[in-house]
């Protein structure tokens, strides 16, 4: 979306301040537009109020896919050979649970994977313009706009909360 608008990044020193700005951000005019963690933050994301991740849920499906497959081509193969055992039996318990569990491994992983290309929807190149590189280092930074006419109101807001600021021009894109 355009809009003439100026976008202000406060940059922190501390987590527990960025956290506190997001928290005051959400109960302000100002628009909360990101926020960025030079490590995975969960208090930030608590902050935020975003959904937990179903990647979780494709690594469980995956699992349990790969226990049954694992198991049923165990059977299968001892079935279809016809093997003497002496008298014990050929769908054997334990030594198929082995085969069950590797596969169990091996299917989790790859519904991990399918799980996080179909969730994370990478790459996400939008708000790249507006992304200071101490934010991969040494810093948290929240990303707020607001209208042109209050951006002193808004260097005043970041700086009650104790951080450094950074202005982008007004009238640039927003993030979406």
């Amino acid at each position: 979306m355009h809009t003439q608008s100026t976008c202000i990044m406060g940059l922190f020193e501390k987590e527990d301040q960025a956290v506190q700005a997001v928290k005051s951000l959400k109960d302000s005019s100002y628009t909360f537009l990101r926020a960025y963690s030079p490590f995975p933050s969960s208090k930030i994301l608590q902050a935020l109020g975003l959904k937990t991740s179903r990647v979780g849920l494709f690594t469980l499906i995956g699992g349990i896919i790969g226990f049954f497959s694992g198991y049923g081509l165990a059977l299968f193969t001892a079935t279809r050979w016809e093997l003497i055992v002496g008298g014990k039996p050929v769908a054997a318990l334990i030594p198929f649970l082995i085969v069950g569990f590797e596969f169990t491994i091996l299917f989790a992983v790859f519904g991990n994977i399918i799980g996080l290309l179909t969730l994370a929807r990478l790459p996400d190149l939008k708000g790249l313009e507006h992304y200071d590189p101490r934010c991969s280092g040494e810093r948290f930074g929240v990303l707020a706009g607001c209208p042109a006419e209050q951006t002193e109101a808004l260097l005043d807001f970041f700086r009650q909360q104790g951080a450094d600021t950074k202005t982008f021009e007004p009238g640039s894109k927003i993030p979406s």
